[in-house]
């Protein structure tokens, strides 16, 4: 049972709910309303995107916070014309400063304490005036970029809308219900409840993994709701299932029509040796009749302007462009951090359309292009697999990036800078966002643009397997299609891949499935992320490269169906590779891969980052804390084990600084393991032995933590502590060097490049 004393809500002045739009734009199109909504009720109750923030607050399971208590209620109005649909403001507000440490979700046992949130159904409500008069306007929408994850939306007790998946955007028309005054609620169902009454319907036959390991403490069925996946817990992360509006949600107001998605792509036309420009621009058309009018296109510093004719049609119309830039023009092209500028230029489109409507679009060109390399290589059976970028071969050296915390509310453009300034500064020029997580925000994309971060991208699908209902299959399409359009533009991006290691899944036969109904499987595996997603990809973008999966073997993956008997295969695509019972400094245990996208060891946080999270009985390495926190099966001993190849085990006889002791060899332990491990990776690029090497990239696991806990990580957890770093990366000409910042913060070790 949670003890304490409830939290009270801090004083909040409520401003009024929304305001119409001023000029600024041209001719204004459209109004936009922002609306937070910040009332939870009890039973039927909300918590926000994160609710264990402030339904933390000593709540017994059976007295749920009433009405407006224990979690703050607050509004806030935003003046704004809406063009491209999106807002970068952070959104689920609260004060975690009001919260004691024993009350943060991350404190000692809290992620079990807390467990019955999730169990529980939450709602939103509140009431609002509507800024504008309704009758000048032919549309209106109450638009969510984000919902976690399944609700059902009533505006004035009428029900016009339901959500399932925690990546789509939704957007229902409210033109027929909206009045002066509103009341609005959005019932959430537990994200649990839902997962586990879907995967009770599916009746024809079982989609594993019912449940994560006992060791992980989580909740089971995740396969069964498009939701970030490691919410239900993983191996290096807690079970928090939130329920909530976890980004922008407003009130949009149209004419004529309103420009939903825009994005730009680049090319190079080799014939002609000139870059142009792929401009996207969709449209919700609400006149009968086709609208005609003219864009222009202008890019300043390249001398280029150019303006189209174009015509929409009713409904969601849609506009390609290809604007060609002026040969005369030098083009600085976008490069990875560490081979050239991440040149950037401004960008203005002009739509004038019939009525007199006019929308400006600022945004960034970027000029650069991508190659997955996937040919033979003389000397060695099987295929290369390496990225060019604007025709150079780049060795890819980087990490994995997971969620930067359980609670997505809570990660702030500061946070995504540190921790993506610090990859940069450590030579890193890439990062793969992987499955089981979420899409990032757009500001991590961006400052990736900014810094020459390339990102390899997965979609949200990790570790198991997933239904094919046609339910399902079109909220899935209904995501990629969303996400594509919204990340397109992005030059960081390089790759998309369908998911993480559900190829291998079925290949190694994870899940134990009889072979007799191993085709099931395989049809289902082929249908979602081969039939659906990467139709979707192929269709909405041609800029970069696909694959299903990873690891994957590639074009031999395709050869042979889509899923190759060996997916690890190093003559071909990607493999991943954990060993914690050899020693990790025999580097002949590593394999000669064409691209290693994962490779690891844990080490424990920094104490510094411990005792903040922990109490004075749990400062031992056996004790249940301890052994509590560590997600990864025999995770603690495999530690201990490789720490036992070279050093001596800490023999204090202070309880106290044994457990210090030994939190910093399992950081000294890590560093030297990843250190042996990348640098092998990086002198195998350049040789071919026994038919293996032509290594290309080296993405270790992880860069980030989600929580204070043991993990594969470099940086440790950033809320509610000190940042700290364990090992960073990485890796110039082939030598890397680590020199321990023990007086810091760090968690274990800097890598610091030497020039060879």
């Amino acid at each position: 049972m949670v003890s304490g004393n409830p939290l009270t809500p801090p004083n909040t002045a409520s401003v009024p709910a929304a305001a119409s739009t001023s000029a600024g734009f041209g001719s204004i199109a459209a109004v936009a309303a922002r609306l937070h909504f910040l009332r939870p009720s009890s039973g039927k109750g909300f918590g926000g995107c994160g609710i264990l923030r402030y339904a933390t607050g000593g709540y017994p399971r059976q007295s749920s916070p009433k009405l407006g208590q224990g979690i703050p209620t607050q509004a806030r109005a935003h003046q704004c014309v809406r063009f491209c649909g999106f807002d970068t403001e952070p959104r689920c507000r609260h004060q975690v400063s009001t919260i004691s440490s024993q009350h943060d979700p991350y404190y000692r046992f809290n992620d079990v304490m807390y467990r019955w949130i999730s169990l529980d159904n939450w709602t939103y409500s509140r009431t609002f005036k509507t800024p504008f008069d309704i009758r000048k306007w032919q549309k209106v929408n109450l638009v969510f970029e984000g919902v976690d994850t399944v609700a059902q939306i009533l505006i004035n007790n009428i029900t016009f809308g339901r959500t399932d998946n925690m990546f789509n955007r939704y957007s229902f028309d409210i033109t027929s219900v909206i009045k002066e005054v509103n009341f609005v609620e959005v019932h959430f169902l537990s994200a649990v409840s839902y997962a586990a009454e879907q995967s009770r319907c599916h009746k024809a036959y079982s989609i594993p993994p019912a449940c994560p390991p006992p060791v992980q403490k989580g909740e089971c069925h995740a396969n069964f709701i498009r939701k970030e996946q490691c919410s239900f817990s993983w191996d290096w992360g807690p079970s928090f299932p939130t329920q909530g509006i976890w980004k922008d949600v407003r009130i949009e107001a149209y004419n004529h029509y309103h420009l939903i998605y825009f994005s730009l792509t680049s090319f190079f036309v080799k014939s002609a040796q000139q870059w142009s420009l792929e401009i996207e621009a969709i449209f919700d058309v609400v006149s009968s009749k086709p609208i005609a009018g003219l864009v222009t296109v202008n890019i300043p510093k390249l001398q280029t302007q150019q303006t189209f004719s174009v015509k929409l049609q009713p409904g969601e119309g849609s506009i390609v462009l290809l604007v060609n830039i002026n040969k005369s023009s030098a083009v600085e092209a976008w490069w990875p951090n560490g081979h050239g500028k991440q040149t950037g230029y401004n960008m203005t489109t002009t739509f004038i359309m019939e009525a007199g409507y006019q929308i400006e679009k600022f945004s960034k060109a970027y000029f650069r292009t991508v190659e997955l390399v996937q040919e033979p290589i003389p000397g060695s059976p099987g295929l290369s697999f390496y990225f060019k970028i604007n025709g150079r071969p780049i060795f890819i050296k980087g990490s994995n990036w997971i969620p930067a915390d359980a609670f997505q509310d809570r990660v702030t453009y500061d946070t995504l800078w540190l921790l993506l300034k610090s990859t940069a500064d450590a030579n890193m020029n890439a990062l793969r966002v992987w499955g089981g997580g979420v899409y990032e925000q757009d500001e991590f994309y961006n400052i990736c643009d900014e810094i020459g971060i390339m990102i390899w991208q997965d979609f949200m699908f990790a570790c198991a397997l997933y239904p094919t209902d046609q339910n399902y299959l079109e909220s899935v399409r209904a995501e990629v299609s969303h996400q594509v359009r919204r990340l397109k533009s992005h030059p960081s991006i390089i790759l998309w891949s369908g998911n993480n290691e559900n190829e291998a899944a079925i290949a190694s036969n994870w899940f134990s499935i009889p072979y007799a109904d191993r085709e099931v499987y395989i049809k289902d595996y082929v249908l979602l992320y081969v039939k659906n997603i990467r139709e979707i990809v192929l269709t909405e973008d041609k800029s970069r490269p696909f694959i299903a999966s990873s690891p994957t073997n590639g074009l031999e993956s395709v050869k042979e169906g889509w899923l190759s008997q060996n997916p690890y295969d190093t003559h071909y695509g990607d493999t991943h590779f954990y060993d914690y019972s050899n020693d990790c400094w025999n580097w002949t245990v590593y394999p000669k891969t064409r691209f290693a996208s994962e490779y690891g060891f844990q080490s424990w946080p920094s104490f510094s980052t411990i005792e903040k999270i922990s109490s004075t009985e749990d400062w031992s390495y056996t004790s249940n804390f301890s052994l509590h926190r560590q997600h990864h099966e025999n995770g603690n001993d495999q530690m201990l084990q490789q720490i036992g190849h070279h050093f001596k085990l800490p023999q204090s006889t202070d309880p106290i600084k044994k457990f210090k002791d030994t939190i910093y060899l399992t950081q000294v332990m890590q560093a030297q393991c990843i250190k042996t491990e990348t640098e092998f990776y990086r002198f195998s690029q350049s040789e071919i032995i026994k038919g293996e090497g032509h290594t290309m990239g080296a993405l270790y696991w992880q860069l980030n933590d989600i929580w204070q806990a043991p993990s594969w990580a470099s940086l440790g957890s950033m809320f509610r502590v000190p940042v700290e770093l364990k090992p960073q990366a990485i890796m110039e000409n082939n030598r890397t060097e680590f020199m321990r910042l023990r007086s810091c913060c760090w968690k274990s070790c800097l890598w610091k490049t030497l020039p060879v």
